[in-house]
């Protein structure tokens, strides 16, 4: 074994290798300005990726050193993964914070019926105003027209 391979392995004790990789980890703090001044320069650098760049404009919190950005939908949590190590990789280097983490959350959405037909629209129209369906007995209207 050689020298340079001793000083990356570390002393062997026992048969087992012991590894002493020292990091440096940066710990700067950062204020709420710092970070988003960061985030927005971020974006506009993905502005000619239009769902990116929609993504990163979306709200999001900050706790402790974890960033949590709200979703949408899991097709926003894919992009999300694939932007995630780039993203991070740039904050941690411009607030020189090393312990800065990029969670996405997902928003549950109301799971509301969407109204696509005219009877559609009438029935959620008679649940806010059920005077409705008198009146439309007295004019005799079909909804479905």
């Amino acid at each position: 074994m050689k020298v340079t391979d001793l000083l990356k392995v570390g002393a062997k004790k026992d048969n087992v290798a012991t590894v002493s990789a020292p990091t440096l980890q940066e710990t700067n703090e950062y204020t709420l300005e710092q970070l988003n001044l960061t985030w927005i320069d971020f974006a506009e650098q993905r502005k000619k990726y239009q769902a990116e760049y929609q993504l990163l404009t979306q709200p999001y919190d900050v706790k402790d050193n974890r960033v949590i950005i709200h979703l949408l939908s899991p097709v926003q949590e894919t992009m999300l993964n694939n932007l995630k190590t780039e993203l991070t990789t740039y904050l941690r280097e411009k607030l020189k914070n090393s312990t800065i983490l990029i969670v996405g959350e997902v928003k549950e959405s109301d799971d509301k019926k969407m109204m696509y037909t005219s009877r559609d629209k009438f029935e959620y129209l008679l649940e806010k105003n059920p005077a409705l369906r008198e009146l439309k007995e007295r004019l005799g209207l079909d909804p479905d027209f």
